[in-house]
């Protein structure tokens, strides 16, 4: 072992404080990326719930014999109109 003692380990020869820190930081980054990563998965979750619960409430809404409106695919569709 390069340390002949516990406290010597602690100490790494007068840069504890340099070491230590260093090791803090780097474990306050790693759980707060896990951290972050997770409410981001939350976050996911919950808005494909929501929209597939907002598509299912909008397919059940409509009659079966209704076809889905189309929509317009670019701004200047929007002023055409179709007479059927």
């Amino acid at each position: 072992m390069a340390f002949s003692s516990l406290n010597e380990f602690f100490a790494m020869g007068g840069h504890a404080v340099y070491v230590w820190a260093a090791w803090g930081v780097t474990a306050l980054l790693m759980l707060m990326i896990v951290w972050h990563a997770r409410q981001e998965r939350r976050q996911l979750l919950n808005v494909v719930k929501r929209r597939a619960r907002r598509e299912n409430a909008q397919r059940n809404a409509q009659p079966s014999h209704a076809q889905p409106l189309q929509e317009p695919v670019n701004s200047a569709q929007k002023d055409v109109h179709y007479d059927a």
